[in-house]
Order: structure tokens, then sequence, then C-alpha cells
């Protein structure tokens, strides 16, 4: 029997990179800077360029680049943050970590993502701020969001944990607006050997009150035992460094691929009961995961199944729905708790090979076959 295609596997990713992490990781242990250093430096140089920013702040993890942005701006107790339900959890965590109050919005049908009609339902006169998710590698339309949000008086962060190097109407994501949050989880496009974050800003202020903040309220320059700020530690270790710069030499590679993969995957939806998640008008993807929609997700997992292919689900529960976040809901969001019933994550990472891809094409077909006979979808 075929093996399995699992949803991730970083095993080639690793295997073209492990000569030249061993070699940078070998001139670390000889430098002797494990916190901190040349490397980390370089790669925030390194990142801060590639999103096209002048600045980048890493940190211990993406949670943590969410977390701090917002305190770094001022952003607690008595403000409101919207956000999207349709989101990772920890979107909504760095909200309630800052001390703020997460005020939840839908999101569009198609794109799955937050826009401004969603946001201005949920502005009141305690907002300050707007999280700008780009789930699964999909651009949001920054630009009309953050329009509405000049209006208001409110500033834009980007979460862009799941969209490294995708871009809105030329311009990287990160740039868009005042702070553009990273995580670079082992799973991530762009991840690290685990855990690691970065914020990219081309605000000055912004960044230095991220470097203090990081660093146990330690001013950037200052005494090691001068501390401005109420402070965490949250830095990204050395080794982690050498391992995103390495990476991120063949991130563009590595998400031509993605595209490539999805594309296959659309071509085969073409007469089929699935919907890809629409990538909205201005947006260039970056594959992190591959979403469809689908009438009957259990179905189309046990079809899925049977054929050897593994499938995950980003998010099953919405954000305002968990447990933990239940007393900052309000109200339904219907169009976020009905993609929680539909949406599918299929397998996607740049190294499958043409034979994985073409086992998941014919499954997809297969349902599109069953669907036709009105067997299961």
């Amino acid at each position: 029997m075929d093996e399995r295609v699992p949803v991730l596997d970083l095993t080639l990713a690793t295997d073209e990179v492990r000569d030249e992490v061993e070699a940078g990781w070998s001139s670390a242990i000889d430098d002797g800077q494990f916190v901190g250093g040349s490397a980390v430096g370089d790669f925030e140089r390194e990142w801060a360029a590639y999103c096209g920013a002048t600045e980048a702040v890493s940190v211990a993890n993406g949670t943590d680049a969410l977390t701090l942005t917002l305190r770094a701006l001022g952003i607690g107790r008595g403000c409101e943050v919207i956000l999207p339900a349709n989101t990772f959890i920890a979107t909504a965590a760095a909200v309630v970590l800052a001390g703020a109050t997460p005020r939840f919005a839908d999101v569009d049908p198609e794109t799955l993502l937050l826009t401004a009609d969603t946001v201005s339902r949920r502005i009141t006169p305690r907002t300050r701020a707007v999280i700008v998710v780009h789930l699964y590698g999909q651009p949001a339309d920054v630009d009309s969001i953050s329009s509405l949000a000049i209006a208001a008086g409110l500033v834009v962060i980007e979460d862009a944990a799941q969209a490294h190097g995708a871009r809105w109407r030329g311009s990287r994501v990160g740039s868009l607006g005042i702070a553009g949050c990273f995580s670079f989880y082992p799973g991530k496009t762009l991840g690290a050997f685990g855990d690691g974050g970065a914020v990219v800003t081309s605000n000055p202020a912004l960044a230095r009150e991220l470097r203090a903040l990081r660093n146990h309220g330690r001013p950037s320059g200052g005494s090691h035992h001068g501390h401005v700020v109420v402070g965490t530690n949250s830095r990204l270790d050395t080794l982690q460094a050498v391992v995103l710069s390495t990476k991120l030499r063949h991130l563009d590679k590595w998400i031509a691929a993605r595209r490539e993969i999805v594309h296959r995957y659309h071509t085969e939806l073409e007469d089929a009961p699935i919907r890809p998640v629409t990538v909205a008008p201005g947006a260039w993807a970056a594959p992190h995961l591959a979403v469809v929609q689908v009438p009957d997700r259990r179905r189309a997992m046990a079809i899925l199944d049977e054929e050897g292919i593994d499938t995950a689900v980003h998010y099953p529960v919405p954000c305002h729905l968990q447990p933990a976040y239940r007393r900052f809901a309000d109200r339904a969001l219907p169009t976020s708790e009905a993609a929680a019933r539909h949406v599918l994550s299929l397998p996607l990472f740049p190294h499958m090979s043409s034979v994985q891809v073409d086992r998941v094409c014919a499954a997809l077909k297969r349902i599109g076959r069953e669907a036709v006979i009105g067997v299961g979808l």
C-alpha cells in the first residue's frame, strides 16, 4: 500500500538546509554567543529588508510579537481591539494578555478574512486598534481597513503569522500597518527548529520600545541593570536565528512550490462541490495552508482518508465560542461559525512530490464524482 500523504512534512526541507545550518551553528558555538549576538542582528536586518520595513525586532514567539506590540503602543486596560473570530487563538490571547478587550468581528464569506465592512460594525468609543489577520497566507484588504481605521483614529496591526512573503498590491505583508507580527513556529512557511517570532515596523520609536520590552525592560545601549519599563524575557536565541537566516535564502523558492500545488488543487476543484477559499483582488498569496470549504466535511475527510491522505481543520471552533473567550462574545458571527463547520485543510508543503499531489487531486475528483451521483456530499 502507498504511504500516506501527510498534511505537513518538514523532513525534506530540513535536509535541504542541514549542511548550511550546521555550518552556521558551528560558528555560533565557536563565538559562544547563544542569546543575541551577530546572528540575531543579521537575521533582523535580513527580515526587515525582505518585508520592506526598516526595523525587525525578534522575539520568542508569534504570540509575544502581538502582545508586546500592543503593550508598546499603550493598548491595554480599558481599550478594545477588533480582530476576526476566524483566526488561531493566539490572536485573541495576545489582546487579553496585553490587558485589552477583544472585540470579535465576522469575516467575508469568500476570503474568510476581515473587511472594512465587518470592522466598521464593531467600532466603539473604546476601540484603539484593529488586528488584521492574513490567514492561510492570504492577505486581507489592508488598504480599505486602514482608510477606515485612520478615519476612526485607530492603529492597524498585521498578524502575518501565516503569511510570510505574501503581498498586498505589490507590498509585502508586515509593512502595511504600524507593525507586522510573525511567528516562526516550525510548521510556518518560514519556520525555525523551535519557537520564534518577530515584529517588523518602520516606526523607530515603536522598535525601541519593543526591544526594551523583550529584554526585561532594558533600553538598547543602556545598563544591564537599568530597567526603564516592566518588560519580559522574549528573545530569539542565536541558534534559531541561524536557522531562519538560512531558510530565508530558500523562502521564495518554497513559496513558488506551494503556489503551484495550490493551483493544481484549484484546477481539480473547478467541477467539484468544494470551494477553495478565495484570494482577494489585489492579493498575492503565499499559501501556508490549502483551505477549502466543503458541504459535508466528515464525508470528504473519510474519502481522503480512504485514499491514504491526511487532512486537518483550521479551525473547528471560532475564537468567540472558545470557553476562555465566551465572556467577550456579545453576538453571533454567522460567517465565522459556518466556516468552522466547513473548512478543510489539504496537504501542503513545498517538497510534496508530484505523485503525492496527483493522489490528492485524484481524491478530489472522487469527491466530485460521488457528489454528482448523490453519495454523501
